[in-house]
């Protein structure tokens, strides 16, 4: 994109009040693979998308633990992203040496803000090109938070970012008022449900995802591939079961045969998976910084 002169320094403002390069580190998280948060008064989930750029190579880490009690979950650039989880262990093990506490959510997140924002007003500095979702547990309860490469934070009961975002971000709307008091389970089953929209037809298995879990008397800790495996055979089979049952409804009352197609409830997330084909080519020329 040409933006004339005011997209050559981060420092520089256009006349529309914007700064580009801000922007172009907000493009980088769009482009990376799908990363999603959801959280319930006592637990959070987070999960990923695992994206190779071909197939004799393995997929780049982007879950990682900074605290028995905080975890990230990233999109976009992933060596950005490992340098920020490693200041926020940093910052973790600090605060836990000097005051022998764990270090609130909030103020971690709000420190992490700071230090992007820096990057904001450094000539010789660039944005970090990556979004994180913060989840963890500390005494006011549990916290979901997402911090931007503008030096922005938000705190959200479910959120998702990175390529086909979109169409989870549906999905996530629809069933938000409910996770507040879902069981560890139902909160895993969600976030699964999430993933699959953002994969647009493709099969969800373990070998494409992670997922990872921190809550009360559980600290924060991946799974492992079997038990996601399990875990999605469970619900795949669930799922299929529901379509059966409905037709028997039309034999009785004969009335409730359209309304199979609305139960299903599958077609709105791909139409809201198609409003983000945008960020969708991304995925072919992200190798480089994002897979």
């Amino acid at each position: 994109m040409f933006r004339n002169q005011y997209d050559t320094d981060v420092t520089t403002w256009s006349p529309a009040g914007r700064l580009f390069q801000v922007e172009y580190a907000m493009e980088a998280v769009k482009q990376g693979s799908a990363a999603i948060g959801l959280r319930s008064k006592s637990h959070v989930v987070l999960a990923c998308v695992n994206k190779t750029s071909s197939e004799l190579s393995s997929h780049q880490k982007k879950i990682f633990k900074v605290d028995d009690h905080i975890g990230v979950a990233i999109a976009g650039l992933t060596a950005d992203g490992r340098v920020l989880s490693r200041y926020m262990r940093n910052e973790c093990i600090n605060y836990f040496y000097t005051y022998e506490s764990q270090l609130p959510v909030g103020r971690l997140v709000v420190q992490l803000a700071d230090k992007a924002q820096v990057c904001t007003q450094r000539s010789w500095k660039r944005p970090y090109g990556v979004g994180l979702l913060v989840g963890g547990l500390d005494e006011s309860g549990a916290h979901l938070y997402y911090n931007c490469p503008s030096g922005n934070y938000f705190e959200y009961q479910a959120f998702a970012i990175g390529s086909r975002s979109q169409a989870a971000k549906t999905y996530l709307e629809r069933k938000f008022e409910s996770f507040v008091d879902s069981s560890r389970e139902n909160l895993i089953k969600d976030a699964l449900f999430a993933l699959r929209e953002t994969l647009q037809g493709e099969k969800l298995t373990s070998s494409v995802c992670t997922i990872a879990v921190v809550g009360i008397g559980e600290a924060f800790h991946i799974l492992d591939q079997e038990t996601v495996q399990e875990l999605i055979n469970e619900f795949e089979i669930a799922g299929e079961e529901a379509p059966v049952a409905e037709p028997a409804a039309p034999d009785q009352a004969g009335v409730a045969e359209p309304a199979a197609p609305d139960q299903a409830g599958g077609a709105e997330p791909a139409a809201a998976a198609d409003d983000d084909n945008q960020a969708a080519p991304g995925d072919q020329g992200a190798a480089p910084m994002d897979m």
